[in-house]
């Protein structure tokens, strides 16, 4: 590791070091003990058992701690507690045992959280801002703990500034991407619900068929997704749910299907909402059929804060850390809702290549992340709440 000549971020990547330990067994037990969202309340109990100071309980099954100077602003670190309906495939001896799983990562930045919060605590008074470490609720399922926390508990404090770290197995181990600018996507939900006539599947033209209309709607979605938007400005479209009928040889009087919207810019966002609801009507139409279009609207694009940006990545060197190609993606994180507060940043910590390590997706039910990472992420997070802490970039 580089020696830094800032001696705070000095002494604190020393006290880090010194917490690994304790925090890679709270991973162990957190990887065993995965709790789905909404539910999380063993998670957020065992979290709190770890921290130097009394934590309090918000959007219902989280907690936050504050550690640090009262005077100023604090400057918020957000962790995830909740698991994946995922069922484990991992074969690690500390492995789920049932249908859920840390299948993102979630578990490791729980774990780096609490030993940044136990080393700033030993640092006191020398932060340079009070460190709010934020264990968030319900980043994997609506209703959103980040949007409940933006719009309630947090919105209180006023913080200045909330920082987030992920591991992501796409980028080398070792390394840190942290950009300027938007780096996730807005993501919305969508159902669409195409109403037909039933009939008998031998005599089709009694009926109005809601199945091939909905099929033909799903086509004429992706088509015109890559014809209507500038394919300069991310959007992507995705149907993960088709339902509909009860028998092969029954047209069913009804068929529905669940999509995402994902688009880095508000226009790309209003674009994907509006063809949805001309196409899935229009198509329905021609097909003697009616469709409605159901939107639940979710976190907007997720957009890293410049001033935070610059001056995490002149400090991440000296934490040992590289730093990344440039990195975005269609991705999205309820993390983007703090937006509406204060400066954000969140940065993506590589596992690519990390020993032991078998590269899988997020998601997957054999990704499991080394014990490694989760001092890559502490060092991470510490990086960004230092350069969060000290406002502006030292170029500036």
């Amino acid at each position: 590791m580089q020696p830094s000549t800032d001696p705070v971020l000095e002494r604190l990547l020393e006290l880090l070091e010194g917490e690994l330990a304790r925090a890679v067994d709270l991973r162990h037990r957190l990887h065993e003990h995965p709790e789905l969202s909404h539910a999380e309340r063993w998670t957020a109990a065992a979290v709190a058992a770890e921290l130097p100071v009394r934590c309090a309980s918000v959007a219902d099954t989280g907690c936050w701690a504050r550690i640090g100077p009262a005077t100023r602003a604090p400057v918020v670190v957000r962790a995830e507690l909740d698991a994946l309906p995922v069922h484990e495939r991992t074969g690690s001896p500390f492995s789920a045992r049932g249908e859920a799983m840390h299948a993102c990562g979630h578990d490791v930045h729980m774990a780096a959280l609490v030993a940044l919060a136990r080393a700033c605590h030993t640092l006191g008074e020398q932060l340079p801002a009070p460190l709010l470490a934020l264990f968030q609720p319900s980043e994997e399922a609506y209703p959103s703990g980040a949007e409940q926390l933006a719009r309630g508990e947090l919105a209180a404090l006023a913080p200045a500034a909330v920082l987030a770290a992920h591991v992501h197995p796409e980028l080398p181990w070792g390394a840190v991407a942290l950009d300027p600018g938007i780096v996730n996507a807005s993501c919305d939900a969508v159902q669409i619900i195409v109403e037909g006539r039933s009939t008998h599947g031998a005599y089709p033209h009694l009926g109005r068929d809601p199945i091939l209309a909905l099929a033909q709607i799903v086509v004429a979605l992706h088509a015109q997704v890559a014809r209507r938007i500038d394919p300069l400005g991310p959007a992507v479209l995705t149907v993960g749910v088709i339902e509909g009928g009860s028998a092969e040889n029954v047209i069913p009087a009804r068929a529905a299907a669940r999509a995402a919207l994902r688009a880095h810019s508000p226009e790309h966002r209003r674009a994907l909402r509006e063809l949805v609801e001309e196409v899935s009507s229009g198509v329905a139409a021609a097909h003697g059929c009616s469709a409605r279009v159901e939107l639940v609207p979710g976190e907007p694009a997720l957009e890293n804060d410049p001033a935070i940006v610059a001056r995490a990545r002149e400090l991440f060197p000296r934490a040992g850390l590289e730093l990344a190609p440039q990195w975005r993606s269609c991705g999205s994180d309820d993390f983007a809702f703090f937006g509406e507060l204060a400066p954000l940043a969140m940065a993506f910590i590589g596992l690519d290549g990390a020993p032991g390590f078998s590269s899988r997706p997020l998601h997957h039910p054999e990704l499991l992340p080394p014990d490694a990472a989760v001092g890559a992420v502490a060092r991470a997070q510490a990086v960004m709440f230092l350069a969060a802490a000290r406002g502006r970039p030292a170029s500036a």
